[in-house]
């Protein structure tokens, strides 16, 4: 399954059943710490737990847990060749990833490209520190 680079959160979540329509509800971190804001309308793609997280049985070998959710496509330490793409709101720089996984790279600046290690990985995101800063 190909994902597209434009995607701005992903998460697993149940659709419910309110009055004369489905409801399904986004996380308070992906609004939070994401780059989704309340208010505004954005295209959401459902996916058959099926194609998101194998077949029931393998499912139920696992420890049961939290919904199944993708893993960040980084691991602290690493290091990571970004372009800069957006500034957030507290003035950091902003680069996309796999999956458009955000790392944050404090000091940088928008169409930059940097060489970066991972400090910090959290669900939804990343913090970078530049090491290089051009390449």
């Amino acid at each position: 399954m190909e994902i597209s680079e434009k995607l701005l959160c992903l998460f697993s979540t149940d659709v419910s059943a309110e009055e004369d329509r489905y409801v399904i509800e986004v996380p308070r971190q992906e609004v939070e710490t994401g780059d989704i804001d309340p208010g505004e309308v954005y295209r959401v793609a459902l996916i058959s737990r099926d194609e998101a997280g194998g077949a029931d049985t393998e499912a139920s070998a696992q420890p049961q847990s939290a919904p199944s959710e993708p893993q960040p496509p980084v691991d602290v330490g690493e290091t990571r060749y970004v372009e800069i793409e957006d500034i957030g709101k507290q003035g950091d720089g902003i680069a996309r990833v796999e999956r458009g996984y955000v790392i944050i790279v404090p000091g940088a600046d928008v169409g930059e490209r940097v060489k970066i290690e991972v400090t910090e990985v959290k669900s939804n995101f990343a913090v970078g520190e530049i090491i290089e800063e051009t390449f």
